[in-house]
């Protein structure tokens, strides 16, 4: 078989450049010229670890190709990705433009059986409506509606370790619905998939709809997880606890396990909130309440200005002459996706109440620019006060305090006493548990995490107006 993914963004580059690995003759295409001339030149738009590398391979050994030519894309495969884009749109729905465009493209330039496989995340009935627009522009040309079947093969790639989640997957979600071409349909997923099933089936066969609403469920469960563990941290602070301690204890149990659960300043990125959104909304169009789902989106959003709250405790609402240091700008580690990533939320409060932000991240500086030129277009002359600096040390000079938000393993082992020496105010408010709270404690550095029993011990907190010529360091 030969494969053809449309649309080359992060999940159609990552599922182009695995097929080809495993020898399929690979086209991608896109209507973006520019991007594919980027990708013909073996320059990558997005960072995923081991991406560029395995695009480069493949397309040196002519195993995987990129053009803007959809006549050229159809006639090739015969299995047909669909990997483009299901943006939210402002009531939460999946904005299905994207999709149901391609689906019309295909029907105008098919002309024999293809196999169409929707891989972006869509809500149920997307198959449907995929068959509807693809069987209207087959209609206009006067030819048969029996000339491809649509299937559903959600993906589960976590940014950051996205290869190796689909070389080796611990599930394979395909869903094939009854009909005439069902047979061949099933034959062409199980060959296609075929390498991954070789000493146990790791595919999970289902009829189209509930594959549709298995990635969302997935992603709902994992997502909940997180804020309930959120929720336990701030509890944890109230009594004295220490949430590490609890995810130990309830992680041993096999029911639960220890995965996604761990406490930290939220979650972002461009599948659980988009998802969560989404499977409320869908919920609500067929008169349902997803009362979990949205008790977890509404604690995540709360859960982003956490470490804001905690320093207006110690410094005040308005932090004019303040100069906060962040580490980790990214969503996650390991990519430069910015969408919903706290950090966001953050530095907008943060600039608003007057603060000078010193930022760092070792990927994701470019995006971050980008991402909050976005978010304060109403308030352009806020980005004044924020910096972006080209070494970590750099952004902790005469700092009164130093926000962690991604997990960046360069940050796991600092050098804490130069770090002290650097910063105006030795303050670290930790939002994702990386330090031991004991042993900075020991060094004098003051240290909040999330559930981290975040007492405070000879913590001083010096007037702003005494110390400008600090600040200005």
């Amino acid at each position: 078989m030969r494969i053809t993914v449309i649309g080359s963004g992060y999940v159609g580059l990552v599922t182009g450049a695995c097929l080809s690995d495993l020898g399929f003759k690979v086209v991608c295409l896109d209507k973006d010229e520019d991007k594919v001339k980027m990708l013909q030149a073996g320059q990558v738009p997005i960072y995923e670890p081991g991406l560029k590398e395995l695009l480069s391979r493949n397309h040196a050994e002519r195993r995987i190709r990129f053009t803007h030519d959809a006549q050229d894309a159809i006639e090739h495969g015969d299995v047909l990705f669909i990997a483009v884009g299901t943006p939210a749109q402002e009531d939460g729905s999946a904005d299905l433009g994207h999709v149901l465009s391609v689906a019309s493209m295909i029907g105008c330039h098919l002309k024999n059986f293809k196999l169409i496989v929707n891989k972006s995340t869509v809500p149920v009935g997307t198959a449907d409506r995929v068959r509807a627009a693809v069987n209207h522009a087959l209609k206009q040309r006067g030819m048969s509606e029996d000339m491809f079947d649509v299937v559903s093969n959600p993906e589960f790639l976590k940014e950051g370790a996205a290869i190796d989640d689909f070389m080796r997957p611990d599930r394979i979600v395909v869903g094939v619905d009854d009909g005439i071409h069902r047979e061949k349909s099933q034959r062409m997923m199980g060959d296609l998939y075929a390498s991954f099933n070789r000493h146990h089936s790791r595919t999970v066969w289902m009829d189209v709809r509930s594959a549709e609403l298995t990635k969302y469920a997935a992603n709902a469960m994992l997502a909940t997880r997180i804020s309930f563990m959120n929720e336990i941290a701030n509890l944890a602070d109230a009594l004295g606890a220490d949430v590490d301690h609890i995810r130990r204890g309830i992680g041993a149990d096999n029911r639960i396990g220890y995965s996604f659960l761990y406490a930290g300043c939220g979650y972002g990125g461009s599948c659980f909130p988009k998802d969560t959104q989404a499977l409320v909304s869908t919920a609500q169009a067929h008169g349902q309440h997803m009362h979990v789902v949205s008790a977890t989106e509404q604690v995540n959003e709360r859960q982003k200005t956490l470490l804001v709250d905690r320093l207006v405790q110690r410094m005040g609402e308005d932090l004019t002459g303040r100069k906060i240091a962040v580490w980790g700008l990214a969503f996650k580690p390991n990519t430069d996706d910015m969408r919903e990533a706290p950090s966001r939320a953050v530095i907008k409060n943060l600039l608003q109440r007057g603060a000078q932000v010193m930022a760092y991240d070792p990927v994701a500086s470019h995006e971050a620019l980008q991402a909050l030129q976005l978010d304060c277009a109403d308030q352009a002359d806020l980005l004044q006060n924020f910096t972006l600096v080209e070494h970590d040390m750099d952004a902790l000079v005469g700092v009164d305090a130093l926000m962690i938000l991604t997990e960046w393993k360069n940050f796991h082992n600092p050098d804490f006493q130069a770090m002290k020496r650097s910063m105006r105010t030795p303050y670290i408010l930790d939002g994702r548990n990386l330090y031991n709270p004991e042993a900075l404690a020991d060094l004098g550095i003051a240290y909040q995490g999330i559930g981290r029993r975040n007492e405070l011990i000879h913590m001083d907190i010096d007037p702003v107006e005494e110390n400008t010529s600090a600040l200005n360091a």
